[in-house]
């Protein structure tokens, strides 16, 4: 084979594994917008929605990851599993689009880009020759211990995507602390409905910044289910207002040891709280207006 077409099809498999990438790194951040992507419009329960998330995400970072190393395997069954992995996609954007029409976002790229169903089958379209070109043509780095090299660096990508991002446990939150003082309770009734809670402390910088993300994006969509619970009740607010613009949101005061109780002194301290259930518990870069209204509905 002439040189100038092996650096095109090396080229081609590290761009095919760079996209790979991109797609698990969009939906990864936050991953609980591709679960709720999954639970809405795959209609899965919301664990099994979860679960296949992470798999999905594992599974295409290993691959565009082993792509841009060129570790194909024997016979490059890495890229025939890639291959398998976006017809396996199509097959599903087919459905989205007959059930749910062209006008939804597939989350393929996340939140990151939105895309219809048909875009997205296009773009497959693409792929799919590309890797077919790369399965006739090309081939990796072999040696003697490739497959089994290959095989577990995938199965580990897979494996860390679970342990670094752990499918969340659902708990009763308990607000006995919250309702105690009926001077501070809150006016609402916490336990019914769907809340984003969120512990801030006056003094925590990164508190600030939710206060200040979560401000901004009520101003954009009021409806969002914000409720702020603050640490110590003898505090002066009036720096932390000022930095976090965040007093127009519904708040109440909460007493040093019990705050300590809900958050394990880690703050802030963000609980998606579903009727009184526990369904995540995030950071608050991870908070996306997008996000909240899937979760909302």
């Amino acid at each position: 084979m002439k040189l100038p077409v092996r650096i095109l099809l090396i080229i081609l498999t590290i761009l095919t594994g760079g996209l790979f990438l991109y797609s698990a790194y969009t939906k990864l951040f936050p991953v609980q917008s591709f679960e709720y992507t999954l639970a809405d419009q795959a209609h899965l329960p919301r664990r099994l929605a979860a679960i296949a998330a992470r798999f999905f995400i594992g599974l295409e970072a290993g691959l565009g990851a082993l792509m841009c190393l060129h570790l194909l395997g024997g016979r490059n069954w890495a890229l025939k599993l890639a291959f398998g992995l976006v017809a396996v996609f199509s097959i599903y954007l087919i459905w989205l689009w007959a059930t749910a029409g062209n006008d939804v976002n597939c989350g393929c790229f996340g939140d990151a880009i939105w895309m219809s169903p048909a875009a997205s089958l296009v773009k497959n379209a693409v792929l799919l020759a590309v890797l077919a070109v790369l399965i006739r043509y090309h081939r990796g780095i072999e040696f003697r211990w490739v497959n089994v090299s290959v095989g577990t660096a995938l199965l580990v990508t897979i494996v860390c995507t679970y342990i670094f991002f752990p499918v969340f446990s659902r708990y009763k939150l308990d607000f006995t602390a919250l309702y105690a003082d009926k001077s501070l309770a809150p006016a609402v009734d916490l336990n019914k409905g769907k809340y984003i809670i969120a512990f801030l402390s006056p003094s925590c910088s990164h508190c600030r910044k939710a206060g200040l993300k979560m401000h901004n994006m009520k101003l954009h969509n009021p409806n969002l289910p914000f409720y702020v619970v603050i640490g110590g009740t003898t505090s002066d607010l009036a720096d932390f207002w000022k930095t976090s613009s965040a007093e127009d949101l519904p708040h109440t005061r909460l007493d040093q040891d019990p705050f300590m109780k809900y958050t394990h002194g880690l703050f802030p301290t963000i609980l998606w709280v579903n009727n009184g259930v526990v369904e995540a518990d995030t950071g608050y870069p991870e908070l996306s207006e997008t996000v909240v209204e899937k979760w909302m509905r």
